[in-house]
């Protein structure tokens, strides 16, 4: 496995700053770019380069005087022409016009027969002449970045609050002759939901991401089947694979597919299709897909794919045009009887609903393995034409508490390159309070394969946090440990009080202790440097982002375990004004402010939930009665045979079939309640209780309340059905309170059952 980590030598100073760091491995005749903050070596640029060359030129002059106080000449000289002899730092076309057999290397080390792009850079040393470029106007930037990360830069996270810049006297470069391509065509990530882009262009490029992605993306297909939609139904009811259907989408996007456009997608819209189609029923097979709830229609839409890309292929044989197509929501299952793809055809494969908190390897995850099965037949249907559209976890419905994934993309990333993906493209909103690591992390990794997280994770600390790197290692590892062990597989909000347990939480708060003792001597000064000033703001940072996962940890526990909901409303108050710290730090760090927040789903509408439950339960809207006990019995019903036994009005345990207790404040899952293999259970359960109340409190206008129920339900009062919960698919469109208000007035007779 090649690995591009090069060999770095420093000599240190009892301050603390280098003396001298060298890029690539010792040597007896280094190559001396900065000699004691002097600058000794200038740096040549084509005056033809393109705009992204040009950055690249000036991030090495930016940083190479932010590491050492010396500015380095930048100087353009005309195209095709040599720059004079004597020592240099030739950037990208200068570089390659110089050195003829540069571009031999970097044929060799892109990946080859590319159907996007293939990007490689070569850094070689030859001499007193230092050369890095690309095999085009990015990779040129790729080569410069490697150089300052030999030299200690790094670009954790966007803006300068994520950039660390070592300080050294000394730069130098030994013995370098590096040349390296990735094996993925596509490497990006996409911000959505309005979020704050400030310093994202200088991190993807800084961090060898490539912003091109397949020609073909985004939900697109509903606009060339409106004329198809029957009548009082919606754009998810088209047959798909009726001749017609493909008819009308390959008459409307003729004309681009003739001119050759690089792509038009036909990419499925937001939503699960069904419809009465004869030639699509047959086509589903009655295959149903447990992910979404629905029956798969991915050979319907394949067929429909196909037929377009063919009529259109034929009819314009030259056209270097590609139809792009989705496989996501109940498109995700691999076709099982439309096995042959047209060539034209490229596909995205989007896993939204498939456990994101475990790797493709974790025993423990069933949801993932099956996952990785259909990656990899995808991959084999397709040839080379499949990528992946990520989703960084940040991307749904949270809290602003980290979310860390990259002990999940680290053994993914690995997949994908086995099975010749082109690449991935990630969606999040970049909120730094979430994602914190998750960006730097899967852009290295889509670089790099192979390169090690934990060596990565090892530098980091002492390089962001400086003297709280001990503690601040201790507080990260224990949320990326409880991230890597727990059972759950879910994306939503619910999961993080299973997550960020009370005992946990602790363990943060001990650990920020240590952190705050270790940089007190350094808020005691002044007159700090430029790296000193960014720890303190980064232990900032780490302290509001505890007090959140703090206050929203303990507002769930008040309302669920405690049916405290004015506590909780107070807790959530807090929690919603230490976010408006975070984003005044840096509008990155969160994205709610250009969105908005409307509804109950966000933190806000679940703060305003606990008011109201809070108004509920101690006037002005009612008053509580009594609470339900927090264990109630509860038993599984997989085959839903309770019904028939009796259940709904005998005593669990009475028939001798097994119960067990479980708690009502944490979800089923996050008690353990699985299927053998890992799966979520999915069946009926029954949960029962008893509640004694006196004849004045049956009386008058009373309901049941339930603040929490995500399923379709049935209840039961003295072996009675009083009520039928419905629930509406699909499950993102819930109005997130998943509150069963049941009206029992009048239905409590006295007395027992």
């Amino acid at each position: 496995m090649l690995k591009i980590l090069c060999t770095l030598v420093a000599l240190w100073c009892g301050t603390g700053v280098a003396l001298a760091q060298v890029a690539g491995s010792p040597a007896t005749d280094m190559l001396t770019v900065v000699q004691d903050g002097r600058a000794l070596t200038p740096v040549f640029l084509s005056a033809d380069a393109g705009p992204v060359e040009k950055d690249a030129a000036a991030d090495l002059v930016k940083y190479v005087e932010l590491m050492t106080g010396a500015r380095l000449p930048l100087q353009v000289i005309p195209s095709g022409t040599r720059a004079p002899t004597g020592p240099a730092i030739l950037v990208g076309r200068v570089a390659l016009a110089e050195d003829g057999s540069l571009a031999a290397r970097l044929r060799a080390a892109a990946k080859k027969d590319p159907l996007v792009n293939a990007d490689a850079m070569v850094r070689r040393r030859s001499g007193d002449r230092l050369y890095l470029a690309g095999n085009n106007d990015r990779a040129h930037a790729f080569a410069v970045s490697q150089l300052l990360q030999d030299w200690g830069c790094r670009w954790y996270m966007p803006t300068e609050f994520g950039e660390v810049v070592p300080e050294h006297r000394t730069l130098q470069v030994g013995a370098l002759d590096h040349a390296y391509g990735s094996p993925f065509e596509i490497r990006n990530y996409v911000l959505g939901w309005l979020a704050d882009t400030s310093g994202s262009a200088d991190f993807q490029r800084r961090n060898f991401s490539n912003p091109s992605p397949l020609p073909v993306f985004g939900h697109a297909l509903g606009k060339y089947t409106k004329a198809l939609v029957p009548q009082g139904k919606s754009l998810f009811d088209v047959p798909l694979a009726e001749p017609a259907t493909a008819a009308e989408v390959a008459r409307q996007i003729e004309a681009e597919y003739a001119k050759g456009v690089p792509g038009i997608s036909l990419a499925i819209e937001d939503g699960i299709y069904r419809n009465d189609s004869p030639r699509d029923r047959a086509l589903q097979a009655r295959i149903f897909d447990k992910y979404m709830l629905a029956l798969s229609n991915t050979d319907p839409m394949m067929s429909l794919y196909n037929s377009v890309a063919r009529t259109l292929r034929e009819k314009y044989p030259a056209s270097p045009t590609r139809i792009g197509g989705l496989a996501y929501a109940n498109v995700t299952l691999p076709p099982q009887s439309v096995t042959q793809i047209e060539p034209n055809v490229v596909m995205w494969l989007a896993p939204i609903d498939i456990d994101p908190n475990h790797g493709m390897d974790d025993p423990r995850s069933a949801p993932r393995q099956e996952y990785r099965g259909m990656m990899y037949r995808w991959a084999e249907l397709l040839k080379g034409r499949l990528a992946i559209y990520d989703y960084d976890q940040g991307q749904l419905v949270w809290r602003d508490l980290p979310n860390p994934s990259h002990h999940v993309f680290a053994q993914d990333v690995r997949h994908y390159r086995k099975a010749g993906i082109l690449g991935v493209s990630t969606e999040s909103r970049g909120a730094t309070a979430t994602t914190f690591l998750n960006l730097y992390f899967r852009l290295q990794l889509l670089w790099n394969p192979d390169a090690d997280v934990d060596a990565m994770l090892a530098e980091f600390y002492p390089a962001f946090y400086g003297p709280a790197a001990v503690p601040m290692r201790e507080y990260w590892e224990a949320i990326f440990d409880a991230w890597k062990a727990t059972l759950v597989t879910e994306h939503e909000h619910y999961i993080a009080p299973v997550i960020y347990t009370p005992e946990l939480v602790e363990r943060l708060r001990a650990s920020l202790r240590a952190a705050q003792r270790a940089v007190a001597p350094l808020k005691a000064r002044s007159g700090l440097g430029r790296n000193e000033a960014l720890y303190l703001q980064r232990m900032q940072f780490t302290e509001l982002s505890f007090a959140l996962i703090d206050d929203y940890t303990a507002m769930v526990r008040a309302a669920a375990s405690d049916g405290d909901y004015a506590k909780s409303a107070a807790l959530g108050d807090k929690a919603l004004a230490t976010r408006e710290r975070l984003t005044a730090m840096n509008p990155t760090f969160t994205t709610y402010k250009r969105f908005g927040e409307k509804g109950h789903s966000w933190l806000p509408g679940e703060v305003q939930q606990m008011r109201e439950l809070a108004q509920l339960t101690n006037g002005p809207r009612g008053t509580l009665v009594a609470r339900t006990p927090l264990e109630w019995s509860f038993r599984r019903d997989p085959y839903d045979t309770g019904l028939a036994r009796g259940w709904a009005y005998t005593r669990a345990g009475a028939d001798g079939q097994p119960s067990e207790r479980l708690r009502t404040d944490t979800y089923l899952q996050g008690q353990g309640v699985l299927l053998p293999d890992g799966q979520s259970f999915v069946g009926y359960y029954w949960y029962q209780t008893e509640l004694d109340l006196t004849p004045s409190q049956a009386a008058g206008n009373l309901h049941l309340m339930f603040p929490g129920l995500f399923n379709e339900c049935w209840l039961y009062v003295n072996g009675t059905l009083v009520a039928h919960r419905p629930v509406r698919e699909p499950w993102w469109l819930t109005d997130y309170r998943f509150e069963w208000d049941v009206d029992l007035t009048g239905k409590l007779p006295p007395g027992r059952p």
